[in-house]
């Protein structure tokens, strides 16, 4: 490599850490969780997470991309369609690649990850940080974040009875929307 190419790559990476000096360009996101917490995010959501093992992710184009796309989105979407958004926009990602970023995030805690009313995987990234829930119309997507104590209440009481600890539920509450509903009941549905 030459010197002029390394002097252009030093100045562009501290151009980029001055701009972001929590997170430079090239190094490696953690997640804004600790691990546990993330993994439990991940697991209730996936129902796959191991607590603790949350692996570190280079910060890529590819990665900021996704991320900026979901960020820009209200509703759930499947990885096709945000593909779909990427190639729109003109952004240089494979299918297969969206699909691990997808992951990736969910697995950090950074999105959440639901199956539809079809089984597919869809994602987003939710204004509530904690454990929460969703209600999600079947016809337009749309999705609406709700705690609900009651369940939590419930969830804890009967594992404590079954004898279960470090327990995670999903409940996700298919329906229609209020749009929806009302286009329905106008025969426009």
């Amino acid at each position: 490599m030459s010197m002029k190419l390394r002097l252009v790559i030093w100045i562009f990476a501290t151009i980029l850490r001055e701009a972001s000096p929590s997170m430079p360009f090239g190094t490696k996101a953690e997640s804004t969780k600790p691990a546990s917490a993330a993994a439990t995010a991940a697991g209730t959501a996936a129902g796959t997470a191991v607590p603790g093992a949350v692996k570190e992710q280079r910060v890529t184009k590819q990665r900021l991309a996704v991320s900026a796309a979901l960020d820009q989105l209200d509703d759930f979407v499947s990885t096709q369609e945000l593909y779909r958004i990427l190639q729109n926009q003109g952004v240089s990602v494979s299918l297969a690649t969206a699909y691990r970023i997808l992951q990736s995030l969910a697995d950090e805690g950074l999105v959440d990850v639901l199956r539809n009313g079809d089984g597919e995987a869809v994602y987003r990234r939710c204004a509530v940080t904690g454990h929460h829930h969703h209600l999600l119309c079947r016809n337009c997507g749309k999705a609406v974040e709700v705690e609900a104590p009651a369940v939590e209440t419930w969830a804890a009481r009967t594992a404590s009875e079954h004898g279960y600890t470090e327990v995670a539920h999903t409940v996700e509450i298919f329906g229609l929307c209020p749009e929806c509903t009302a286009r329905k009941a106008a025969g426009t549905l």
